[in-house]
């Protein structure tokens, strides 16, 4: 009994950093997608990631984006607001443009391959 025990929490262990590897991995993806439709902001990404279930902090989104910018994929602009402080508007620059339309290409074909698999 103890061994069952033991290995059902290994599993369950196993299952959710598999989840979160999962996850982390087509975050990035994900907030290019929602960026490449429209100019956003912070808290936009984050209603819209809410709303596909998949649940992003502040505390995760906002060092992703800096690096996102880092690395030549985004632009911002600073707006003023009615309700508070100025805020930041996220776009994609055309490294940016690029750079999506090859995830997209390679979502697509991880997907197929996926499905093929599962439906065998």
């Amino acid at each position: 009994m103890h061994s069952t025990i033991n290995l059902l929490y290994l599993c369950n262990m196993d299952l959710e950093n598999t989840r979160s590897q999962m996850r982390k991995g087509i975050l990035e993806y994900c907030i290019l997608s929602i960026i490449d439709k429209h100019e956003c902001y912070a808290s936009d990404i984050i209603e819209e990631m809410k709303k596909a279930r998949l649940i992003v902090v502040e505390g995760t989104l906002y060092p992703l984006l800096t690096r996102l910018k880092n690395s030549g994929l985004l632009n911002y602009k600073w707006e003023e607001s009615k309700s508070g402080p100025p805020r930041k508007y996220y776009s994609l620059t055309e490294d940016g443009k690029r750079f999506i339309g090859d995830l997209t290409e390679t979502w697509d074909e991880l997907s197929k391959a996926v499905t093929i698999i599962r439906n065998k």
